[in-house]
């Protein structure tokens, strides 16, 4: 196998859109209120890990600018790249979180703002597992999606061939739960990414806390 092939489809995907992505996504209201909504639940300097950080902006950089310390993990190095040239205040790694070692307890917050839709269920669901085992007790974990009940399903994105996996919300909570945290808010709507070759599509944030003890902890 070659070293193309062993990429994750996500790399490939992610290093072609780039600097479009961040534009088609930058008129998400909402997902700035959920930045906001995790801002006002933050103490001062916290250690946050955003997952899928692609090009640093809104989050890491909206979270940097409140003076917390953020680390992105993010699969594709077009993104790690623009993110790094775009928010020098924080430390971006490029990596399949999968592979990323993390300490137990080692963060106060953690984002996932549409980042596994390219995993199968069972991996979606290890990783939020092992993020919960990553946060503090008590920590924040922010969760975003697009809520469908699909599996596998080939389809067309931003002019990219992508095959997304994703939860039904319910199911989506259901996971959570059962990684160890408690779902404290909740928004749903339909945004329009802006893009020519964009359909509205359903968002979900979840933002979650973790309980006092995570599952498998």
């Amino acid at each position: 196998m070659t070293d193309e092939q062993q990429r994750p489809r996500a790399a490939a995907v992610f290093d072609a859109l780039g600097a479009d992505y961040e534009k088609a996504f930058a008129g998400s209201a909402a997902h700035r209120r959920s930045l906001e909504r995790l801002l006002g639940r933050l103490a001062p300097g916290s250690r946050v890990l955003d997952v899928g950080s692609g090009t640093g902006r809104p989050t890491a950089e909206t979270l940097a600018a409140a003076g917390h310390r953020v680390v992105g993990v993010d699969v594709s190095p077009v993104m790690v790249d623009l993110a790094a040239r775009q928010v020098p205040a924080v430390s971006f790694r490029c990596a399949d979180i999968r592979d990323v070692p993390l300490e137990d307890g080692s963060f106060d917050a953690v984002c996932v703002y549409f980042s596994l839709l390219q995993l199968d269920r069972r991996e979606q669901a290890d990783v939020v597992g092992r993020l919960v085992r990553a946060l503090a007790p008590g920590g924040h974990l922010v969760l975003a999606t697009v809520p469908l009940d699909v599996e596998g399903v080939d389809a067309i994105f931003m002019g990219q061939p992508v095959r997304v996996t994703s939860f039904a919300a319910p199911d989506l909570v259901a996971v959570a739960e059962a990684a160890g945290l408690e779902v404290v808010e909740r928004e749903e709507l339909l945004f329009t990414p802006a893009h020519p070759e964009a359909v509205p599509e359903p968002h979900l944030f979840l933002h979650c806390r973790r309980r006092d003890t995570a599952a498998g902890a």
